[in-house]
């Protein structure tokens, strides 16, 4: 008996130790897995407004396209400095300490972002031909309503991260965290009524409006015979924000 509990001496002192061995390191990278993770949604979120800046400032928009680096000073100055700041109109992050969102630091209190030009902007425009675009050149080579051709619009954000010093392995992964989104923008939009009317003018074999307004003013007075009260048909003429008369509910 006496030497079986010799060779149980100091058991669970081993198993302390080796139990200390794996759940340590853990402990310790845990807070660190959480901002990575923290990172990556915020870097998302930012994927998704760079692409959905595109279904405002389009092609066919009074503003245009935002340019890659206008997108990138958004970016730094509303998603990745402190949340308590205001978002201001036209303003620029810096690459102070004031300004630094505080929980981005390792266990050193290293920031993981060592600079906002470690965050970068990339968009991209891809063409998709509309399907109607397709049909109205089948039918008459002639008659293409000329829709924007910009219309998925790709934002991408990346951000590079710092190495973490004497921390095993974060001390040499050069994570990058990149993320994309895609929208569709400017599929059927126009400029205005005016711009609506004009490419409906200019397909006369899928809107014959001009062969059809000869028949149409001799039918005219037909009309006004046998319905009184019916307005004679307006062809040839386009009102894309026109509603008629009897369609409306008086006040």
């Amino acid at each position: 008996m006496t030497s079986k509990r010799l060779l149980q001496t100091g058991q669970s002192t081993i198993e302390l130790i080796v139990s200390c061995l794996m759940l340590v390191p853990l402990f310790l990278t845990l807070h660190l897995l959480g901002k990575y993770l923290d990172l990556s949604q915020t870097t998302t979120v930012a994927s998704r407004y760079v692409a959905f800046e595109g279904a405002v400032h389009h092609s066919s928009s009074n503003t245009g396209w935002k340019t890659d680096a206008e997108l990138a000073t958004e970016v730094r100055r509303r998603f990745y400095s402190r949340n308590d700041l205001t978002v201001k109109t036209n303003d620029v992050v810096s690459d102070v300490e004031a300004e630094r969102n505080p929980l981005w630091v390792d266990h050193k209190g290293t920031p993981l972002l060592q600079g906002f030009n470690r965050i970068n902007v990339n968009t991209t425009k891809a063409s998709m031909d509309t399907l109607f675009n397709g049909v109205t050149n089948v039918l008459d080579h002639s008659a293409h309503f000329e829709l924007p051709d910009g219309n998925l619009y790709a934002g991408t954000v990346n951000v590079q991260l710092a190495n973490i010093a004497e921390l095993i392995p974060f001390d040499a992964l050069n994570l990058s965290i990149t993320r994309k989104t895609v929208v569709l923008v400017d599929p059927w939009s126009a400029k205005g009524p005016n711009d609506v009317s004009d490419k409906v003018k200019h397909s006369e074999l899928v809107f014959p409006t001009t062969p059809l307004l000869v028949p149409a003013t001799a039918l005219s007075p037909l009309i006004m015979i046998v319905e009184p009260n019916a307005s004679p048909p307006s062809v040839g003429q386009v009102k894309p924000d026109w509603v008629p008369a009897d369609r409306l509910r008086p006040y």
